[in-house]
């Protein structure tokens, strides 16, 4: 008896289980697809809330994302270029003995005694020269030059003419001095169809002018001195002894000048103690003209052909203490200042005529 109803008690729990299960399930089965409405309008209605947030976001995000690439491919640019300079500089060094010496911190005149140096040898001079790889205008060494260039443009063994085209890039100074041009030397004459042993200035046939804030054009000796359509603003011609002359400017209204190029003007220009067939300093680009702020000639030596200064818009032009002539004529008019030459400020004095012989020619050393 007590066996039957523990049995009875065990099926009445079993079937009470199984209606509760099955009631859960029938439970989940009906909210089943409300609870899946729910979800979606839950999961839409957060999508729309999101929304504005991303889309608000996203630029910014966006422009980190080009920030860092952008930043990545100019710093593997950097140092690319960075790379590429050092390998060129070594390269430099290697060709050259005497950059490396400038690398270095010797002025030029420091690298050049280290450079070429003589040592007594059993009563004999040995000499222990090093051939420059490059030729450069510093060095005085002749050449076409291209400003702010200090290697020439073009060279060659039979090219002695000095020669600076002046263009698009200002410069801030140009300062040549103790030089020799011309036939001064026994044997040597101008180049060419040249006709000019110093020449400077614009390029008629390209029409274009010389610029220049500040011209001087001292102590040196020429055939002939022929200025002409240059426009000052501030012209002194003064302590000048020439074998005739004719110093004719004119007043005219030109402006004060100086040649400003900042950061990307070129540095100073400069050479002295060099011998050349001719000097040409000239605007050879079509309609652009040359700009310098200070030009100096100083102590030029010719003989064979004219100085010749022309095509000038300058601020200041000095003309000091020349010596010009050779024909013992004072009737031949070899010192020319044209009417074509102005200035809004002239000063005249102290310019004599002495008849006097050409330059004497000089034997070149051996």
């Amino acid at each position: 008896m007590y066996a039957l109803i523990a049995f009875a008690k065990l099926l009445v729990t079993s079937l009470i289980d199984s209606f509760v299960w099955a009631g859960r399930w029938a439970w989940r089965l009906a909210i089943s697809p409300f609870l899946l409405i729910y979800w979606f309008f839950k999961s839409l209605f957060l999508a729309v809330i999101a929304t504005p947030g991303i889309l608000w976001r996203m630029p910014f995000r966006a422009y980190r994302h080009i920030v860092r690439f952008r930043n990545w491919l100019l710093a593997w640019a950097e140092y690319a270029q960075a790379e590429s300079q050092r390998w060129k500089t070594t390269f430099n060094i290697m060709r050259s003995p005497y950059t490396a010496l400038r690398a270095l911190g010797f002025t030029p005149q420091m690298a050049a005694s280290l450079l070429i140096g003589a040592s007594a040898v059993g009563g004999g001079v040995v000499v222990n020269e090093t051939v420059f790889a490059e030729k450069s205008f510093a060095r005085g060494d002749p050449g076409q030059y291209t400003a702010p260039l200090d290697t020439p443009q073009m060279w060659s063994e039979t090219f002695n003419t000095l020669r600076i085209d002046l263009g698009t890039t200002s410069v801030k100074s140009i300062e040549i001095t103790d030089i020799s041009v011309g036939s001064v030397y026994s044997g040597s004459e101008l180049p060419g169809a040249a006709t000019t042993a110093i020449d400077i200035g614009g390029n008629q046939a390209q029409s274009t002018y010389l610029e220049v804030g500040h011209l001087i054009f001292e102590n040196n000796r020429c055939s002939d001195l022929l200025i002409r359509d240059v426009q000052a603003h501030t012209l002194t011609i003064s302590g000048n002894v020439s074998d005739g002359q004719s110093i004719a400017p004119i007043a005219g209204t030109s402006r004060q000048r100086s040649i400003i190029g900042g950061h990307h003007q070129a540095q100073a220009m400069s050479t002295s103690a060099g011998t050349y067939d001719r000097l040409l300093i000239d605007a050879p680009s079509a309609s652009v003209n040359g700009r310098v702020q200070k030009l100096v000639i100083r102590n030029a030596y010719s003989r064979g052909g004219p100085c010749y200064l022309h095509r000038i818009k300058a601020g200041t032009v000095e003309i000091l203490g020349n010596e010009i002539g050779g024909d013992q004529n004072l009737a031949e008019k070899n010192f020319t200042v044209e009417t074509s030459t102005t200035g809004s400020v002239i000063t005249l004095n102290n310019n004599v005529e002495v008849a006097m012989a050409q330059p004497a020619t000089v034997t070149a050393d051996s």
